[in-house]
C-alpha cells in the first residue's frame, strides 16, 4: 500500500484482505523525528497511523505473536 492512499483504498483494502466490513475510519499523519548520525542531521520516515472501526460480529486477528 502506498504512502499516498486514500481513505477509501485503505477501506477498501482492509475489507478485502481481512474479510471485514468497516464502518468508520479515523486516520491522522505523524511526522518523522529529528534523528543525529555524527554531524548529519536526518528523519525518520513519515507515517499515518488509522483507527477502524469494524462492523459488531467482526474481528482482524492480531498480526504479531507475543514473545515469551
Amino acid at each position: 500500500m502506498e504512502s499516498g492512499s486514500t481513505r477509501t483504498e485503505i477501506k477498501h483494502w482492509v475489507e478485502l484482505f481481512f474479510g471485514v466490513k468497516v464502518i468508520a475510519m479515523n486516520s491522522h499523519r505523524l511526522r518523522g523525528k529529528a534523528r543525529r548520525m555524527g554531524p548529519i542531521m536526518g528523519q525518520t520516515m513519515h507515517y499515518r497511523r488509522m483507527i477502524i472501526t469494524l462492523q459488531p460480529g467482526y474481528s482482524i486477528p492480531p498480526l504479531r505473536k507475543k514473545r515469551t
